[in-house]
């Protein structure tokens, strides 16, 4: 009788405590903070990150933490990685969080038409990112990304990329690199037969022009067809984006003529054909329309004012446009 007793007390004892465990892992711990920063190193040991859990201004113990890791039969499937524990997380909620490798992601975004001193002023800015390409030229930032002798200037693909906490910067352009080299294999196989470029680096120059003359999106395949139309008959391209970007930090947000009879590898007042480099980021619309222009036989366009442009098959109505949307515009207008 007696043992049955004790073994039924046990049993009990088991119970309760089963029932306290199930009730505590569903409990919202308290926190230092409304948010806490979790960083998990690779091959950290259970134990470790529990201790981690608590060090990070979680209000739990951390040898039962770790219990709750070991009879949970997870321990072993907490991935490393950045994570935020928020108010309200149990030890259920975060350990969950910790085998799906759930990390607390930031957004980065690049934005057509983004020269590259612009990425990088945006790079050193960037909300917990590591800085590894700071102290880099761009010739020594494209060689660590495994492009030596390739031109930083529109290799990256503007779009909106994630990343946890402590990522480095290399890593997230080397994605944006990868990202333009897809983009840009996709649009050179979708080109048109007979345009008036030999290779996939020459859209790419032409999409950052493109990119960069850009009032409305619509007018892209337009303005892609009056270059290739210049480029077939050896005229100039005579595009002011190009001009500015040679202009580097120089220019002041006015083009006067001298600048565009002051000769840079990128004027093209002055230099036959396409400039050596992209001068922009160009988007998945920009490619397209380099290597799918529009059927015209325009050769000059002009801004109409409103963002849009007006397009011309002569000089003689070119200046009509100019005339009527430039010349006659009021003083101080854009």
């Amino acid at each position: 009788m007696f043992l049955r007793r004790v073994v039924l007390a046990f049993v009990l004892m088991l119970a309760l405590l089963a029932g306290a465990a199930a009730w505590w892992v569903q409990q919202p711990l308290s926190l230092r903070a409304a948010v806490l920063d979790l960083s998990i190193e690779m091959g950290t040991s259970p134990r470790a990150i529990a201790q981690a859990i608590a060090d990070a201004g979680v209000d739990v113990n951390p040898d039962l933490m770790y219990a709750w890791f070991r009879v949970s039969g997870d321990a072993r499937k907490i991935k490393a990685g950045s994570y935020e524990i928020k108010a309200g997380d149990t030890p259920q909620s975060i350990l969950s969080r910790l085998t799906r490798g759930d990390e607390a992601l930031r957004a980065f975004v690049l934005v057509e038409g983004w020269n590259f001193r612009q990425v990088r002023q945006a790079l050193s800015q960037a909300e917990l990112l590591k800085p590894e390409s700071q102290s880099l030229s761009d010739d020594a930032l494209m060689e660590k990304l495994g492009r030596p002798g390739l031109a930083a200037e529109g290799r990256f693909f503007p779009d909106t990329y994630a990343y946890a906490k402590g990522s480095s910067d290399l890593a997230l352009l080397a994605r944006a690199a990868k990202a333009m080299d897809s983009k840009l294999d996709a649009a050179w196989a979708q080109r048109a037969p007979g345009i008036a470029l030999q290779t996939a680096e020459q859209a790419l120059i032409l999409a950052s022009i493109i990119e960069k003359e850009t009032g409305r999106p619509s007018d892209r395949p337009m303005i892609g067809s009056v270059f290739h139309n210049r480029l077939r008959l050896g005229m100039l391209l005579q595009t002011d984006p190009t001009v500015i970007y040679g202009m580097g930090t120089h220019y002041t947000g006015r083009l006067r003529k001298v600048d565009l009879q002051t000769d840079t590898p990128w004027n093209t007042y002055t230099r036959a054909g396409l400039p050596p480099t992209p001068i922009a980021m160009p988007g998945k619309a920009a490619l397209l329309a380099a290597v799918q222009p529009a059927t015209s036989r325009a050769t000059y366009f002009v801004s109409r004012g409103d963002g849009s442009s007006e397009f011309s098959d002569n000089l003689e109505a070119h200046n009509r446009a100019v005339n009527k949307y430039i010349r006659s515009r009021p003083a101080g207008s854009p």
